[in-house]
């Protein structure tokens, strides 16, 4: 009778993780307090060893018998290579060992690959839901919390360092889980960077929210692969039964909308699942479907704001999208522009936006220009620059007054197309600039690899620049930097005096913020124009 013996042991032959019953028969009370060795001491006979490390060296799977111990039962160990170790199946039979069938061992490690993720060793989707269907539904009182987690910047890993190195993020990932796990509870691999933890216990939501935490505390260490450390955090959504439904389909959905909130609200953290975040969903499903016709139904507008040189004056005009929802009032463009760019709008959506902030350009004195954001998807369309390149034509606006501003998300995308890309707006005459710099990876080969024209300091960096150290020897930095590559600087989100004088100091090219003129309606320019807000400055 083959039984549940299962385990699974890495560096050094140390057990990672096994079954309730080999912890049981062997009395083992945690992951790490054994060895192969100490729960198999049987395998270190001269005649044995060998094929364990032959296994170990990526050979095929190993039955090796052990004679009858006291329990009076034969044993079968199949030693299989694992991602990170060993594994063993061991089968234990009461008639003689000469009896068993080496097809069960087979069967059991064809059970144990059909069950769990070959590259971290973790149960996965499969030994997932049959697990979370067994322990539900839930009577007599008893609780059960579920964590969904999910990575934070995970995909960077992949783009900038190749999927070698996410696979290794992955595996320790799994490590990092493991690391943190009590008894009750069980780490699964679902997808991806998805990762899932069904926990048994009855003080809820008390221990879910602690082990999240530790979760989340376990991920603010960097990865250290190949000398680089990366960073990747983790979002933990916690759903309890029955609290939160008593079937697996009603508590995956409390969890992934738990998980949801935990990376709306910034990511790196736990949230446990109540009724108000469902309600907020359902808003957030209205707009999504509202938007689908807003551009249609005129809801969608546009917002100028002044690019001022010092002490020249205005520059131009930087175009900044708006939706006013008729029941749900402003909508915020960080909320709206990412479901645009998850349905498939941006590309329909952008253009409006570029034709409209470009024709409205004509009207503006002839040295003007207006700059005008991308988002990935919208870059990423075929045929982007030829759209681009009639529309300059349809409208008449000239080709160096337009400036088109992208982040380096963009960049992370289709590297050698991107450029291409970028390329052939160069020769168009273009201006590119480089938005948002020095808040996400501000790799300096972006800059090696294109001349764009102008970059852009996010506001982080200038709300504390008149008194922080720190933040103006990165400006100062950045300053020095695009000008020794011939290009030019705009500070964004300037506010106050002091700011816009010390950025002047420093010889910053071109300023953006309310300070110098607050976004408004394409109707209030001219009247801006003749009285600019910064004329005393």
């Amino acid at each position: 009778m083959t039984s549940e013996f299962v385990s699974y042991y890495g560096n050094s032959l140390r057990l990672v993780k096994c079954s309730a019953k080999v912890a049981q028969a062997y009395r083992i009370v945690g992951a790490g307090d054994a060895t192969l060795w100490q729960v198999y001491p049987e395998l270190l006979v001269s005649d044995r060893k060998p094929f364990v490390e032959a296994v170990l060296a990526g050979g095929l799977p190993r039955n090796i018998a052990i004679e009858p111990g006291a329990s009076d039962e034969d044993r079968n160990l199949l030693l299989f290579s694992t991602e990170r170790g060993l594994g063993v199946i061991e089968t234990r039979n009461e008639v003689a060992l000469s009896q068993a069938s080496i097809g069960d061992t087979d069967r059991a490690l064809l059970l144990y690959q059909a069950r769990h993720d070959a590259l971290t060793g973790l149960p996965n989707r499969r030994q997932f839901s049959s697990d979370l269907a067994a322990n539900l539904p839930l009577r007599g009182g008893h609780k059960l919390a579920l964590m969904q987690i999910d990575l934070d910047d995970f995909k960077p890993v992949n783009d900038t360092l190749g999927h070698g190195a996410g696979d290794i993020v992955l595996k320790m990932t799994a490590e990092r889980i493991q690391a943190v796990l009590r008894n009750g509870e069980t780490a699964y691999r679902l997808a991806g960077d998805e990762f899932a933890i069904i926990q048994c216990h009855d003080d809820q939501p008390a221990e879910a929210e602690r082990l999240a935490e530790s979760l989340v505390h376990a991920f603010k260490e960097p990865f250290t692969i190949d000398g680089i450390d990366v960073f990747v955090g983790a979002s933990v959504g916690i759903a309890v039964a029955p609290n939160d439904g008593n079937d697996g389909e009603q508590l995956m959905k409390a969890a992934d909308i738990a998980l949801y909130a935990a990376k709306n609200d910034g990511r790196g953290r736990a949230r446990t699942f109540n009724r108000s975040m469902l309600i907020m969903l359902e808003q957030r499903e209205m707009l999504r479907r509202s938007l689908r016709v807003a551009l249609q139904e005129e809801q969608l507008f546009i917002e100028y704001q002044p690019l001022v040189e010092l002490p020249e004056g205005i520059v131009g005009f930087e175009a900044l999208l708006r939706w006013h929802h008729p029941y749900a009032g402003v909508v915020p463009p960080k909320l709206f522009i990412p479901m645009a760019e998850a349905d498939g709008l941006m590309g329909e959506i952008g253009e409006w936006v570029l034709e409209t902030a470009c024709r409205q350009a004509t009207t503006w004195p002839s040295h003007f220009i207006v700059a005008v954001n991308l988002s990935p998807a919208q870059f990423l369309l075929g045929g982007f620059t030829d759209r681009v390149a009639g529309i300059l034509d349809k409208v008449g606006l000239a080709a160096d007054r337009l400036e088109l501003e992208i982040t380096e998300t963009v960049l992370l995308e289709r590297t050698t197309n991107n450029l291409d890309t970028l390329n052939t707006l160069e020769v168009l005459g273009i201006r590119i600039a480089l938005d948002d710099f020095g808040t996400r990876y501000s790799s300096l080969s972006y800059l090696q690899n294109f001349p764009f024209d102008t970059i852009k300091i996010d506001k982080h960096f200038i709300n504390d620049v008149e008194t922080n150290r720190n933040t103006q020897t990165i400006v100062r930095f950045i300053i020095g930097l695009a000008h020794g590559l011939g290009m030019r600087v705009t500070a964004e989100g300037v506010e106050t005096v002091g700011q816009a004088a010390w950025l002047g100091r420093r010889k910053c090219d071109r300023l953006q913020g309310n300070l110098l003129g607050a976004p408004m309606a394409a109707e209030a320019i001219g009247d801006f124009l003749h009285h600019p807000s910064f004329a005393t400055l």
